[in-house]
């Protein structure tokens, strides 16, 4: 193969993922970062870039703790079950790591004594006595997530490192109002004692500077610039633990675990380097300082172009938006003070809805990657493709079942899938081999083009942009395969179709490597179909313009990619929502229905005993026992309704009844919404066109008459035959939220 490198640096680069906690099960909102992440290296190698991919399990820190206790187990124990579970999940999922450890690991352990003992010696350390949560009840004094409060900034109920459900602001020991043993659930009291503080502050010049050249996407940039001009407080870095790594000279202490965490990046480098024999210094000691480590004072806040621009190797963290302040201000002064090269590129994913609703494990709004998508048979290339297609990187992702359902049938099957079979096999069927031909040079230059912007959309983390440009050279080539005819050019002129197929055929192999970054597993398998040998995965993006050798062996072609039948879809609809039901029963927010009905059916007894000889009470009873079986709702029953504003764009008769329209309507997204709504006895179609209603837009889609409605018009029925459709009382933008 040729070797074909894009223009751009050509120094060592290391790609790190946000450490999973090994305290529960993947989940969608992990892949939001692992997965592009792995398309961006396998990326940065088709252009023959040196990269190594960097993860592991984060085992430190109180989460870990309080559930190693709920289970009866050691943190070791459980650490071990679920370093396990990740390990295998990012394998099915084809995320392929150089190196995945954990922060328990004994490198981890030894990088951080010494990265914390450099920090020391440069004076970026002091001890302080400072008030810390202690629980007379539990006789223990209270890290982090063991004690929760009011959050001194908003007053929103907060835990002990973070405010989690009010203004995201990190919390240090002490800052909690009224805190609360998380454990007894008694008050917490506050005691003295020493711990140790990193002088973050004194770093306020350098990452002022540092961040703006800091490369990556701008909700990690802009939200640390943020942070640093509002003026950063020195940095309590140790804990009362005994799970950890311990912090130099102060028994009974840890350092602090988002100390050790990001430290875990180097030390996996380092067991990958000693696994490889190679050097793991050409990545984290590459910087004119770093024999050293910088000094406290000026040195501090030497310029950014003393160390970043003069720095040997490129560092690229994707992480999720949620620790954006840990990477781009705690690490990076952390670096620069003991001496090791700085992050260079800070990439941060948005968050993740399932269904429109926000992501919460404990309401049942979540997509578990092992059980409810890997074990289901999904394939993972399906996944893969819908996370980087679906929206921009930095943007909110919305996952539904039927929205995976829609992408897949639509793009992968209907385009690209199509492309490779119908090539594949009227090839095989007719020549049995590459036929003879050359590349025109309008494919050719489609394909080199195609190449180029992809790449840069790369650079710029723009999957979605990236996934869309090769998939219109899908596109592309359909239509060259249909304009072409082919199957009408085999009965005559053989050699003229033999041209044909061939150019179709490389497009095939030029869409192969493309979108291996993507679809790793399909396309492997699209490239032994083609006849080619080794790894797709090997091949450089400059492979995609190597013309094919007319008379190669062509493999057995076979469908690569199958539709996403309803049936599937619905069943996987139904586990979604009796999770969600049965979170939401166990939080006490749904009734218990087989409670409400044997309570009903005492209360039916107990008054037909009572009421038995006379009618109308017996009437009235039976009245009332109605009612019981209709239980009253809370506000979060009613909110389960998302309803939007719509305006009706057209209405047409459905032939085959005598009461539906099908109705097209915007609720304010790319697409109208195609609603099936029995008003035809009440409303004429040329009626209903322009008028504003109010739709329930997360009611499960269905087919009525053979017509799929993703929606109900809401409308009102008085009993008498009369039916009047829901519309607001002003004028207002279709999608605006009914609240």
């Amino acid at each position: 193969m040729r070797n074909y490198k894009m223009n751009r640096d050509t120094k060592p680069m290391i790609v790190t993922c946000g450490l999973p906690y090994a305290n529960g099960m993947a989940h969608l909102g992990h892949m939001r970062t692992y997965v592009p992440a792995d398309i961006y290296v396998r990326s940065q190698r088709k252009q023959g870039r040196e990269v190594v991919f960097i993860c592991g399990s984060d085992t430190h820190g109180t989460p870990v703790v309080v559930n190693a206790e709920k289970e009866g187990i050691t943190p070791k124990e459980l650490v071990t079950i679920y370093h396990k579970h990740f390990s295998e999940i990012f394998t099915r999922m084809g995320v392929h790591f150089d190196a995945y450890g954990t922060t328990d690991d004994e490198e981890n352990h030894v990088r951080t004594t010494d990265i914390v003992q450099k920090l020391i010696d440069n004076d970026y350390v002091y001890t302080k006595n400072i008030d810390i949560a202690y629980c007379p009840h539990c006789d223990r004094f209270l890290p982090d997530r063991y004690v929760e409060g009011i959050c001194p900034h908003c007053e929103a109920i907060a835990r002990g490192d973070e405010c989690d459900q009010g203004c995201k602001k990190p919390l240090f020991p002490g800052e909690l109002i009224d805190p609360r043993c998380t454990v007894c659930k008694n008050p917490a009291e506050y005691k003295s004692q020493e711990h140790y503080f990193f002088k973050l502050s004194e770093f306020d010049g350098f990452l002022k500077d540092y961040l703006e050249k800091l490369k990556g996407t701008d909700n990690a940039v802009n939200y640390a610039k943020g942070w640093v001009t509002q003026g950063l407080e020195d940095w309590c870095i140790t804990r009362n633990m005994d799970w950890g790594v311990k912090f130099p000279g102060a028994d009974g202490l840890v350092v602090y675990v988002w100390v050790d965490a990001p430290i875990g990046y180097i030390a996996f480098t380092e067991e990958w380097a000693k696994a490889n024999n190679d050097s793991w210094e050409k990545f984290w000691k590459a910087t004119p300082d770093a024999a050293t480590g910088a000094t406290a004072g000026a040195a501090a806040d030497a310029v950014y172009d003393e160390t970043l621009e003069k720095q040997n190797s490129e560092i690229v963290h994707f992480i999720g938006g949620d620790i954006v302040y840990h990477h781009c201000i705690f690490w990076p002064a952390m670096l620069k003070g003991s001496g090791y090269s700085l992050p260079t590129d800070v990439v941060a994913s948005g968050m993740v809805k399932i269904e429109d609703k926000k992501f919460s494990k404990s309401r049942g709004y979540v997509v578990w990657v092992g059980e409810d998508y890997l074990d289901q048979g999904f394939h993972p290339d399906l996944l893969r493709y819908y996370l980087s297609s679906y929206t921009s990187h930095t943007k909110e992702l919305n996952f539904g079942w039927d929205m995976l359902q829609e992408k897949i049938n639509s793009e992968l099957v209907a385009v690209l899938g199509n492309l490779f079979y119908r090539s594949l096999l009227f090839a095989s069927k007719n020549f049995g081999e590459i036929p003879t031909g050359s590349v025109e040079p309008e494919i050719l230059e489609r394909i080199k083009q195609t190449t180029e912007d992809a790449a840069a959309a790369m650079e710029e983390y723009e999957f979605k942009k990236y996934s869309d440009t090769v998939m219109e050279l899908a596109s592309y080539a359909n239509s060259y395969f249909q304009s072409h005819e082919p199957w009408a050019l085999i009965k005559t002129d053989k050699e003229k179709c033999g041209e044909v197929v061939y150019n179709c055929l490389q497009l095939v192999k030029a869409l192969t490597v493309l979108f291996e970054p993507v679809t790793p597993g399909k396309m492997q398998e699209a490239w032994e179909q083609l006849g080619l040998s080794g790894k797709v995965e090997d091949a450089l993006y400059g492979e995609a313009l190597v013309p094919l050798v007319p008379g190669a062996k062509l493999g057995e072609p076979k469908i690569l990619f199958t539709k996403l039948e309803d049936d599937k879809i619905s069943e996987m609809d139904e586990i979604a929502k009796k999770r969600v039901h049965l979170a939401m029963k166990e939080a006490g927010l749904v009734p218990d229905e087989e409670k409400l009905i044997e309570e009903s059916k005492k209360k039916g007894e107990k008054m037909d005993a009572e009421n038995k000889t006379e009618n109308k009470t017996e009437n009235k009873c039976e009245a009332e026992n109605e009612s019981a079986l209709l239980p009253e709702i809370t506000i979060d029953d009613f909110f389960k309704a998302q309803i939007k504003v719509g305006k009706i764009l057209s209405a047409e008769i459905i032939e085959k009844s005598t009461k539906l329209y099908k109705i097209m309507v915007d609720v304010g997204e790319p697409e109208p919404r195609q609603i099936v709504s029995g008003i035809r006895a009440y409303y004429e179609a040329d009626e209903l066109v322009g008028k504003t209603v109010c739709v329930i837009v997360n009611l499960k889609a269905a087919k009525l008459c053979g017509v799929q409605s993703q929606g109900m018009i809401l409308a009102a029925d008085d009993g008498s035959g009369k039916v009047s459709l829901l519309m607001p009382d002003r004028e207002l933008e279709p999608g605006s939220d009914v609240c």
